[in-house]
């Protein structure tokens, strides 16, 4: 697979400024399983491998399955992935850290999503569909890494409002 042709999609990226240092912001994306304390949408989140390679498996709240694969990892700056059905088409994510003060990070996501890997009679439909649910996707996302940044408890499920896709 071509991950450097993924990056040539059309992307939706969200960002949020959270009020913590980034090694406290990278500790918390970068641990196994991050995902079972910070996802609103995740019902499940196993590790496959994450001591040399970092392999997981989401299970959303609706039962959809994706397995994600780390293809680059940077400590403290972030780190790119696919994710998908097991053997089905993938995004490519992209998480990166800023530091923007002593205390303060830019959390950003950035999706690359597998519904436009080809030109189709749909393409149009990406800035009035996909894209705001997807924004809003991640916006959630992000926002349950900051509600367990500040709390340290696990974010409830469909805490920011329900997705249709994934709740």
């Amino acid at each position: 697979m071509n991950y450097t042709s993924m990056k040539k999609r059309k992307s939706v990226s969200y960002s949020k400024d959270l009020h913590f240092p980034i090694d406290k912001v990278w500790s918390v994306i970068s641990a196994p399983q991050n995902l079972q304390n910070c996802h609103p949408f995740c019902k499940t989140n196993s590790i496959i491998e994450w001591d040399d390679q970092h392999h997981d498996i989401l299970l959303y709240l609706n039962g959809r399955k994706y397995y994600r694969e780390v293809l680059i990892w940077k400590p403290m700056e972030g780190y790119e992935l696919i994710i998908g059905e097991k053997n089905g088409p993938k995004s490519y994510v992209i998480w990166e850290l800023f530091e923007i003060g002593r205390n303060r990070t830019k959390l950003k996501i950035t999706v690359f999503p597998y519904l436009f890997a080809k030109t189709s009679k749909f393409l149009p439909i990406f800035p009035f569909w996909i894209k705001p649910r997807l924004r809003r996707y991640l916006h959630s996302v992000i926002s349950g890494f900051d509600y367990y940044l500040q709390t340290g408890k696990p974010v409830p499920r469909n805490y920011f409002g329900h997705h249709p896709w994934f709740s």
